[in-house]
């Protein structure tokens, strides 16, 4: 008894994940997949803790974690995938004292990486 509760509790989560990803593909029209080695390209895990991220516990940006769950982006955007998107490519852009970089990172890349924060 105890083995099927186990089992019909990883199969909740496991759908409730898949759920999650395939909404925050929608949103943002980025692949997930590619986002582990755009965040290491860039350097990003240097500022940020960022979920399923080997080495990414940087503590001088603010922590990824979550993200979707909040109400704002670095306390200056409402949360949508498309300021997200905006706020990784031009972030002086919305705050220009901001201490996060213009890293070069392509709208393409920051939807990737958008998909990846979102289905977290």
């Amino acid at each position: 008894m105890v083995g099927l509760a186990a089992a019909v509790f990883l199969t909740d989560i496991y759908r409730q994940r898949s759920e999650r990803q395939a909404a925050a593909i929608a949103m943002t029209k980025g692949d997930p997949a590619r986002a582990p080695a755009i965040f290491r390209r860039y350097g990003c895990a240097g500022c940020h803790t960022i979920p399923g991220i080997e080495g990414a516990d940087g503590k001088v940006g603010g922590d990824l974690s979550g993200l979707r769950e909040r109400v704002y982006i670095a306390g200056v955007l409402n949360n949508s995938a498309d300021n997200l998107v905006g706020w990784i490519v031009t972030p002086q852009a919305y705050s220009p004292k901001t201490a996060m970089p213009a890293t070069g990172i392509s709208e393409a890349e920051a939807r990737d990486l958008a998909a990846y924060l979102y289905g977290r």
